[in-house]
């Protein structure tokens, strides 16, 4: 799987490279700020794409005694990587802009200009798309970011060439740093959304949608000597979940009882969570009498209260570090 990603960046990065030297040859004919801002944001692209062949190199390393958990967080290393520099990008563009609202430099042959953007947009939609596919067929974050940031710049391709377009009909050519003003400040919140995801990633901010996965997961396959779950923790390294939590069940099982529900859930998560690896460290807690009022086994030897009512695991109580009670 990693080779294949590799194979796919590295596709990526040449088809970037390509369409960012016809960008800049655009720029040095038409004089356009909007062009150079479109070409500097595919310098970018050509910059993470090579950092990111790396990453996906690096991710797709075993375990080792310094790396535990894998390597896999480098991949967030990498989409922070790429969002700053985007960030930078836009300041520069946004730069370049404003002298150019000062000096109103003439433009010079809009056609050629307007061809060549629009024929470099269809290519990174294009490209952009395939790359979104295969990281959510590959569950990788790498490539899924790397395509959101290509199909960005297609967008913004879009809307260049759409300016260009007026500018050559109209002549008004103040609209050429004008829209390169709004591709800066569009750049600019893509640069910070990446950013905020890495460090999200590297701070191990809990994936509410990954929790609310898990729990539906474990309540379609509930087993009755699954008594309740709680103080769950998710860390995603790469493709891989680390995934702490506590599960209760009844104080009489013998230990290989007990291990075999746990092997069972493991077992379940990785089947469901199909693509990801998943690595469970499950603390095992006896249940105490105030489980019994929706403990599902309905022939417990042991029982002192009454079947109440059934509790349905969701992100409000298996994130807390407490057994559950009626009050959940």
């Amino acid at each position: 799987m990693i080779r294949k990603e590799l194979r796919i960046i590295l596709l990526s990065l040449g088809i970037s490279l390509v369409l960012t030297i016809a960008k800049f040859v655009a720029y040095f004919v038409t004089h356009s700020v909007a062009i150079l801002s479109d070409a500097l944001e595919s310098i970018i692209n050509v910059v993470a794409g090579g950092f990111a062949c790396y990453s996906i190199y690096l991710a797709g390393k075993p375990k080792d005694k310094n790396h535990p958990y894998g390597h896999g967080k480098v991949e967030f290393f990498s989409i922070g990587f790429e969002g700053a520099m985007i960030f930078f990008a836009g300041i520069l563009i946004l730069f370049k802009a404003g002298q150019y609202f000062v000096l109103k430099p003439e433009l010079h042959d809009l056609n050629g200009g307007i061809w060549v953007i629009t024929a470099t947009s269809v290519a990174n939609f294009l490209l952009g798309l395939y790359l979104v596919r295969s990281g959510k067929k590959l569950k990788s974050i790498t490539l899924s970011g790397n395509g959101k940031h290509i199909l960005t710049d297609a967008y913004s391709s879009v809307a260049l060439v759409a300016a260009l377009l007026i500018i050559r009909f109209t002549g008004f050519n103040w609209i050429d740093p004008a829209v390169s003003v709004v591709m800066g400040l569009l750049i600019l919140l893509q640069g910070y959304r990446l950013m905020r995801q890495s460090i999200s990633g590297l701070m191990d901010e809990t994936d509410m949608q990954v929790v609310d996965r898990l729990s539906a997961i474990l309540n379609e396959h509930r087993r009755t000597s699954w008594v309740d779950v709680h103080n769950m923790r998710v860390q995603q390294y790469g493709n891989n979940y680390h995934i702490d939590c506590h599960i209760t069940l009844p104080y009489y099982l013998e230990l290989s009882q007990a291990h075999d529900e746990v092997k069972a859930m493991e077992e379940i998560v990785n089947r469901e969570l199909n693509g990801h690896e998943v690595e469970f460290f499950i603390h095992m807690d006896p249940c105490i009498p105030a489980s019994c009022q929706f403990c599902l086994l309905s022939e417990c030897p042991v029982r002192s209260h009454p079947f109440k009512q059934r509790i349905t695991w969701t992100r409000e109580n298996v994130l807390p570090n407490r057994k559950h009670t009626m009050e959940d």
